[in-house]
């Protein structure tokens, strides 16, 4: 059997199989499967180590581990080494790790023509903020922004990558949410909960509702069965909005042709993405 999978911490909440799985089964690729891998950050490195000799062709790569991704790989692309993140592990014959970041390019091409020309403003500053900006600076944005609830990391980021911090939420033409508020249930060993109310999630993006009035085009990492409390808040302003689903199937097709060398069935992955009932 063939093997791909998701190595993430949490991963329960993971639509990756669903729709990986729906594009395996269409195509005809019998004998391969797509899983969830629930690895904790303490045995990221040897697990992923140990793919190539337990089966895998390759798996995905979400929080808290992209950056270790890239760390573990005996080769990554010109992008991943750029953005300092990898969100996709390929397998070679020795059982060595190659590593590819799909993020970046998936979000631009959810974004559509949102981006050429254009301030955008990053929330976040973890493995997919990584992506997002250096994807955004690539697709020509005018400006990027990053802000992060610990200014810090914020200002590292915008250093490392070209970009700028600012200490609270400024308005933009664009603003993409790369943090993990707004996603079902606690994220264990995350430091952010479900927030009782659409008021507190966007209050721990530094926003109030009116103020998400002030973006155009609002995209949002986060997916789940009920649109996130940024893109409710934005939905309501009239803004355009991107879901974390469209984001995720962009990337994800991306990681199956790589895996596979197969065109990737992507209108079938965004209805099997969207159909995968929530974990328990």
């Amino acid at each position: 059997m063939a093997r791909l999978g998701v190595l993430g911490w949490p991963v329960a909440h993971s639509r990756s199989p669903a729709m990986h799985n729906a594009a395996l089964a269409a195509l005809g690729m019998e004998g391969w499967r797509y899983q969830r891998l629930p690895v904790p950050p303490a045995l990221f490195e040897e697990t992923a180590r140990a793919l190539g000799d337990s089966g895998f062709v390759g798996a995905n790569v979400t929080i808290p581990h992209k950056r270790a991704a890239l760390a573990v790989a005996v080769q990554a692309s010109e992008a991943a080494r750029a953005i300092g993140a990898a969100n996709t592990l390929t397998c070679l014959p020795d059982g060595t790790l190659t590593a590819e970041n799909t993020d970046a390019p998936g979000l631009i091409a959810a974004l559509g023509g949102a981006v050429a020309g254009r301030r955008a403003l990053v929330l976040g500053a973890g493995g997919s903020a990584r992506a997002a900006v250096w994807g955004l600076r690539e697709a020509g944005a005018s400006e990027v922004s990053i802000w992060n609830r610990t200014p810090e990391r914020a200002e590292a980021l915008a250093r490392e990558l070209g970009a700028r911090w600012v200490a609270a939420p400024e308005p933009a033409d664009l603003l993409v949410n790369c943090t993990s508020v707004g996603l079902e249930g606690a994220l264990e060993g995350s430091g952010v909960e479900r927030s009782a109310t659409d008021g507190e999630a966007l209050n721990q993006l530094g926003l109030t509702f009116d103020q998400v009035g002030e973006y155009s085009n609002v995209a949002d990492l986060v997916y789940r069965s009920t649109p996130t409390p940024l893109l409710a808040a934005a939905r309501a302003h009239g803004s355009r909005t991107v879901d974390g689903l469209e984001i995720l199937v962009a990337q994800g097709a991306l990681s199956f042709e790589l895996w596979t060398g197969r065109p990737a069935p992507r209108e079938l992955m965004d209805r099997a993405a969207r159909e995968e009932p929530p974990s328990a």
